[in-house]
């Protein structure tokens, strides 16, 4: 089963990803996860998110070994450093990301998250990626809605692809404000750490709901993310048997019960709530 996210540009992508945080950091496990990446590409997880910040570059070069040769089938998402998309820095860590990658181009290039170079500056920044053809569009990282508000009045802002947040179960925060906003303006939302950290894959709910599926307690948390509209979920796999899981996790469907006991258990939020970051 495939299940497509649309951009406001009409570019469609997977609804399923792969996160590489952490991944390239243990050289002992390198070819284990070059393998699961691939697996992954294999399966129809064709958009692959990574950063510079990530084992200071270590993942975007994993990343470019993984899809030499595959370029074509992959959508490319990394993310610049806030101290680094000023219009001064950002087109050299750009350069830099782009030649870890093996890559001519990104597929979406974000903020990572909002630091001291104001939104107008990094918007500019952006677009001259843009206009060099570094860089296909451009989005944010782990910013809240009133700060989406203000960089929608940022000349170019509109322009923002997508918004990348902590998203799961356990963290249900943007369901309340962010989340309607977004889909309003076709503005996907990727969902980092889908899985949760920590225990939500033992929490008593999840594990049952999993016996009752056939399915796996990840398939089942992963399934609750993609089931909303416009969300792009990107979990970390390093191994081949993980990333076959999380494929599977589209095969998941909720009855009426399922849903019920999980707001029961994980309730959706009443009022706007501070966002959550890692």
């Amino acid at each position: 089963m495939t299940r497509l996210v649309t951009f406001a540009d009409g570019t469609t992508v997977p609804a399923l990803g792969q996160g590489t945080w952490e991944l390239g950091d243990d050289p002992a496990l390198r070819d284990e996860q070059q393998q699961a990446l691939a697996r992954g590409l294999d399966l129809g997880m064709s958009l692959i998110d990574t950063a510079e910040l990530y084992g200071d570059g270590r993942s975007e070069r994993l990343v470019g070994e993984v899809i030499a040769g595959r370029r074509d089938e992959v959508f490319i998402v990394s993310k610049v450093k806030p101290e680094n998309a000023s219009e001064m820095k950002m087109m050299l860590s750009c350069e830099k990301s782009l030649e870890r990658l093996g890559v001519e181009r990104l597929d979406l290039y974000l903020l990572h998250w909002e630091g001291r170079v104001p939104l107008e500056e990094t918007v500019a920044a952006f677009q001259e990626l843009v206009d060099e053809g570094m860089i296909a569009r451009w989005g944010v990282s782990n910013l809240d809605l009133r700060a989406m508000e203000a960089l929608m009045q940022i000349e170019g802002g509109e322009d923002c692809a997508a918004n990348q947040l902590l998203y799961n179960l356990g963290s249900r925060g943007v369901e309340f404000d962010l989340l309607p906003w977004m889909q309003a303006r076709d503005m996907p939302m990727m969902a980092y750490s889908p899985l949760g950290r920590g225990g939500l894959l033992e929490h008593p709910l999840i594990l049952d709901i999993a016996n009752r599926h056939g399915a796996e307690p990840a398939q089942v948390a992963l399934a609750a993310v993609l089931r909303h509209d416009g969300v792009i979920a990107i979990p970390k796999a390093s191994s081949v048997e993980h990333v076959q899981a999380n494929a599977d996790a589209l095969e998941v469907q909720f009855d009426l019960e399922d849903l019920e006991r999980l707001d029961r258990a994980f309730p959706p939020p009443t009022q706007e709530t501070p966002l959550d970051i890692i």
